[in-house]
């Protein structure tokens, strides 16, 4: 038996699983779907397109103008928000390549507890800023 969360999972042998006899398909096999995926297209056009609108200076002002509003802490980075912008007029171009090529990879979110009144806590989890700017122009305003 394993434990996930303090309670107890019966150990079920592999590759037989109850909801898969009670889950059988009926008139699937050999029927077409209705929008089949075409091999080789991307599913939403060119995704380089929209990287590079996320990218654009506007768009990444405007991230960049709500994250400094937020006035949040620092991540596992130690970089706090007021040394955003130098960081950014040195590293921007390495960046930007990173976010259009799809290898910029986040760091870990510091954790944090906050306690509750009734004196449990949650988990907070803190992004450090750079992937807090990174990841704002996805959000809607």
């Amino acid at each position: 038996m394993s434990s996930r969360g303090g309670r107890r999972q019966p150990k079920i042998p592999g590759g037989s699983y109850p909801w898969e006899e009670a889950v059988k398909l009926r008139g699937t096999v050999g029927v077409p779907s209705p929008s089949p995926a075409r091999v080789g297209e991307p599913p939403c056009g060119d995704s380089t397109d929209l990287m590079e609108k996320v990218v654009e200076r506007s768009n990444m002002l405007r991230a960049l103008h709500r994250v400094e509003s937020n006035k949040g802490a620092a991540g596992v980075d130690g970089m706090e928000i007021k040394s955003l912008r130098p960081y950014l007029k040195e590293h921007w171009p390495r960046i930007r390549e990173e976010l259009l090529k799809g290898t910029y990879r986040p760091q870990p979110v510091r954790r944090v507890e906050i306690p509750k009144p009734d004196g449990g806590v949650r988990l907070l989890g803190i992004p450090t800023v750079l992937d807090d700017l990174s990841n704002r122009p996805y959000y809607k305003s």
